[in-house]
């Protein structure tokens, strides 16, 4: 039963060997145009008849079953074994010689692959050889063509180029006639520009002509408004102080102010226009409305009398300058020269229903000015209004011009301070109102930022108002 194993394996093994080969190398061989390779059929018919033939040495054949068979084949085994160390080495040769066969069977296999490559190779090259030798062909018959053409291709070149000569005059000088036509429209255009520029210029001439001719005009008129206006306020100071002469004469002064200048021209130049201060003084006005009799300290030129006159409000006034008090009494308005303070001593307690007082607490001593305050409030009923305005020492700016310009200010009274005589006299209710703002009368200060300018540039006056308690 080992023995048949044995032989089974084999036989398995050179049929697989077998079919390997034979999927390696068709049974037609190799087929390679253009070289005669070898038919390696008949070799391998050979090599499988001599693998069979090895492979049935030292094999025991086969009998039909039965007792003498058994017997037979068992001594059948016994001489084969027996003549096992004889068949041993034939057997090893064989095999040998079997492996020699198919390594030469390989190797025709090989040669006859190279063959093929060979062939294909051959075939590559035969084909390119075939393409250049087309390409060439075609090149020669074109070079033919334009050899035979070329007389023909000539004529025709020569025509081309003829008309390509035409075509590139004519077109030069229709480009020629077309830069004049163009040059010649851009001149003209220019000299219409031009000339119409010129008539603009020259009517923009006439009417500079004309506007300056009537701005000349204007300011002409302006000046001679102007100078009108000033002969006019000569005029009217010159009878003003003819009136107040003439008054003087009738009443002597007793009290003359110090400093000999012309106070109205003064007053002219640096209060300004009795109009305008008499505009500003009719709010204070209104503010008395109901409060009669009201007196004005230092009445000067009478502003604020003419506007209280013209309310329907009764009022008087007092002012040290004879000239300032003829001026009033001039005008039909209730003046008188007085000192002040001997003025007020003199009147009734509780006598007055309101006084007003504009840019005089500067004058006073500073000493007195409570003093002042104190008769003031002395002077008036319960609930009467007082109306004090004066330059603000808070706006630095009245140093620089506003405040010396008068040169009988002595010195100026902050806000606080007045307040406070006030309080201690006996006012309540008070208010402060700054006045004119010195951005206006000094244009520079816009410059400054809003909040250094609010506290030290603000209000060139101040008034303040209090009420009697």
């Amino acid at each position: 039963m080992a023995a048949n194993l044995e032989d089974d394996e084999l036989t398995a093994a050179i049929q697989a060997v077998r079919d390997r080969v034979r999927a390696r190398h068709p049974a037609n061989g190799l087929g390679v145009e253009g070289v005669a390779a070898a038919d390696l059929h008949p070799l391998l018919h050979a090599r499988d008849a001599a693998e069979a033939k090895v492979a049935a040495i030292g094999q025991v054949n086969p009998r039909p079953p039965g007792l003498k068979n058994s017997i037979a084949q068992w001594f059948k085994k016994k001489i084969a074994r027996a003549l096992d160390w004889h068949v041993r080495e034939q057997i090893e040769f064989n095999r040998a010689s079997m492996r020699c066969v198919q390594a030469s069977l390989e190797a025709l296999a090989e040669t006859n692959r190279a063959l093929a490559m060979l062939a294909s190779h051959h075939r590559d090259l035969l084909r390119i050889h075939n393409d250049e030798m087309a390409a060439v062909h075609l090149e020669m018959q074109e070079l033919k063509d334009i050899r035979t053409h070329w007389s023909e291709w000539r004529v025709g070149i020569e025509e081309r180029r003829s008309l390509s000569e035409i075509h590139m005059l004519r077109t030069i000088s229709e480009l020629q006639a077309a830069f004049q036509h163009r040059v010649t429209l851009m001149e003209q255009n220019f000299r219409d520009a031009n000339m119409q520029q010129h008539r603009a210029f020259t009517d923009a001439l006439d009417r500079s002509a004309l506007e300056v001719q009537k701005r000349m005009w204007i300011d002409l008129e302006e000046i001679r408004r102007q100078y009108e206006r000033l002969i006019h306020n000569e005029l009217k100071v010159i009878r003003q102080k003819a009136a107040a002469t003439t008054v003087s004469a009738a009443a002597p002064s007793t009290h003359e102010t110090p400093i000999n200048i012309d106070w109205l021209r003064f007053a002219e130049n640096f209060r300004g226009p009795e109009e305008d201060v008499r505009d500003r003084q009719r709010h204070y006005v209104l503010r008395f409305a109901g409060s009669a009799p009201v007196l004005d300290l230092g009445c000067g030129r009478g502003e604020f009398l003419e506007a209280a006159r013209d309310a329907g409000l009764a009022a008087s006034g007092i002012d040290q300058s004879g000239e300032c008090v003829a001026l009033c009494r001039s005008k039909g308005l209730d003046a008188k020269q007085a000192d002040m303070f001997a003025y007020l001593d003199a009147l009734a307690d509780q006598s007055l229903g309101g006084i007003y007082c504009a840019q005089v607490v500067e004058h006073v001593d500073p000493h007195r000015l409570p003093d002042l305050v104190a008769l003031m409030a002395k002077k008036l009923r319960s609930g009467a209004l007082a109306v004090i305005e004066t330059p603000n020492p808070e706006c630095l700016a009245i140093f620089a011009t506003h405040f010396y310009i008068d040169p009988t200010h002595t010195r100026p009274v902050p806000p606080q301070l007045l307040g406070f005589y006030m309080e201690e006299a006996g006012f309540g209710r008070i208010e402060v109102e700054r006045l004119s703002p010195a951005v206006d009368s000094m244009p520079a200060l816009a410059e400054l930022p809003a909040a250094v300018r609010d506290k030290f540039f603000g209000g060139l006056d101040y008034v303040i108002f209090g009420r009697r308690l």
